[in-house]
């Protein structure tokens, strides 16, 4: 006789692993949202300034300010690394460049060496520690020590980036196919609602400096110290509940443990050719994707500089964002289990469209127009995402999950260029942000024809995965 107890308590079990994993997504999303959005670039900017103003080579008055005080877009206010000078406001959008660019090589090779160990948590645990670490120290970047800021930014980057792709690796060992929608779609809400608490404490601080007493720079830096402690203490959830060991049989490494990660990543990279339909959705994803991160990268400036706000709305307008994604990824994965994931994906490109189109009759200063918008984005912005995350997951095949997210995250940021790049080409074309930003929407109309013709059942069988009853 069969104990039915059995499979309760396995489905328990699982269920249990399924909500501790969830945390990890509150956890670290305060990395992205507080350190990488807001308050990184904003005092390294300044911290780089200070630096430039020290610098003799820049003449007696180096940095000067204009009449609201910005220095960043000035002449004479150059720092030098490695003999280059260049200006110090433009320090930021190089060290996300150079960022990207060292995680595009570590990220892919740390993927390959957690699929062939057969306990993940101590590298999730070591990533999510050693980020944490970096992000805590960032509070000690003072005066004019960029360089520190720097290094400290490009470790934590790192660190985010391969904890996140070992953490998308265990959605196939947690949940069933007919499973990984709603769990995706759980977490990547439950992340927004994390970041966007922590921003929201974080903003306070900040918004109140003269009545705690601190200058605008030491609240970046207890922003710092929030951030890394927050990321630290809420991991400890997802990795006291999660199971560690895989039930799959896992190959032992030859070699060394590098030697053998270089050795998986050659293979996963040339085996990968025999999936085409998992390349040509992932190849989609990439082209949408980009959309959704350049509309998100640039709204604040398009708010600033079109339409005429002070940091207050857009500070507001951030906040917005983060909790209304919150309800909007729940609700795609609600979607999604009547109509499938392609489905809503679809639906949601649609949305975007025209979310965007409404951006742009939004008229200068009218800030309840621009926080409707965000609202409108927030509604599809984790919802597509975590459905993508979670199809995706059904196209890889068994035991290279760490891997192929490894090309998922390496690709998102490799190809994230071309939105900013189209966006800033139609500004400078048209003199004006609000034809850049209706140019973005050709990403979504993409995205949503090559989508609709990518056969995702065929993809999921063709990788020998169960099919979920839904598509």
């Amino acid at each position: 006789m069969v104990d039915d107890s059995t499979g309760t308590a396995d489905d328990e079990a699982r269920k249990r692993e399924q909500r501790a994993w969830c945390w990890y997504d509150w956890a670290n999303s305060v990395f992205p949202t507080s350190v990488t959005t807001v308050f990184g670039s904003l005092y390294l900017t300044a911290v780089a300034a200070e630096a430039a103003k020290a610098d003799p080579r820049n003449g007696p008055n180096p940095c000067p300010a204009d009449a609201a005080g910005n220095t960043d877009k000035l002449r004479d206010c150059d720092i030098s690394v490695f003999g280059l000078d260049f200006a110090a406001g433009s320090l930021w959008g190089y060290l996300l460049s150079v960022a990207t660019v060292i995680q595009v090589l570590i990220v892919p090779l740390m993927g390959a060496i957690a699929d062939r160990s057969s306990n993940k948590k101590p590298m999730l645990a070591g990533f999510a520690f050693g980020g944490s670490v970096a992000t805590v120290a960032m509070a000690l970047v003072s005066g004019d020590n960029w360089e520190l800021g720097v290094v400290l930014f490009i470790l934590g980057n790192i660190c985010y980036g391969t904890s996140v792709v070992i953490y998308y690796s265990f959605i196939p060992e947690i949940a069933t196919a007919d499973e990984r929608d709603g769990l995706s779609t759980r977490g990547w809400a439950f992340g927004y609602l994390g970041g966007g608490v922590a921003l929201a404490i974080q903003l306070v601080i900040y918004l109140f400096r003269d009545s705690f007493g601190i200058t605008e720079g030491n609240a970046a830096q207890i922003a710092f110290l929030l951030s890394g402690i927050w990321w630290a203490l809420f991991t400890i959830i997802p990795l006291r509940r999660l199971r560690g060991h895989s039930e799959r049989t896992v190959v032992p490494m030859e070699g060394s443990v590098v030697t053998a990660g270089f050795r998986e990543l050659r293979d996963t990279l040339r085996h990968a050719r025999a999936f085409p339909l998992t390349l040509a959705f992932l190849g989609t994803y990439l082209i949408y994707t980009d959309g959704i991160s350049t509309v998100a990268n640039v709204s604040a400036q398009y708010g600033s500089e079109e339409l005429k706000f002070e940091a207050d709305v857009l500070i507001t307008t951030i906040l917005i964002v983060q909790f209304v994604a919150f309800f909007g990824g729940l609700l795609h994965g609600l979607v999604a289990r009547r109509i499938g994931a392609k489905r809503t994906i679809m639906g949601s490109l649609v949305v975007w469209v025209f979310v965007i189109a409404a951006a742009y009759f939004v008229q200068a200063g009218q800030a309840v127009q621009f926080y409707l918008v965000a609202g409108g984005i927030g509604l599809v912005l984790g919802g597509t995402n975590a459905l993508s995350r979670s199809l995706f997951s059904q196209m890889v095949p068994p035991g290279k999950e760490a891997q192929y997210f490894a090309v998922y995250e390496v690709g998102e940021r490799a190809t994230s260029w071309l939105g900013p790049l189209v966006f800033a080409i139609t500004a400078g074309a048209t003199g004006s942000y609000r034809y850049a930003i209706v140019s973005l929407v050709v990403f979504f109309v993409v995205g949503l024809v090559l989508l609709y013709f990518v056969p995702v059942r065929r993809a999921i069988q063709a990788v020998g995965n169960p099919e979920p009853a839904l598509l």
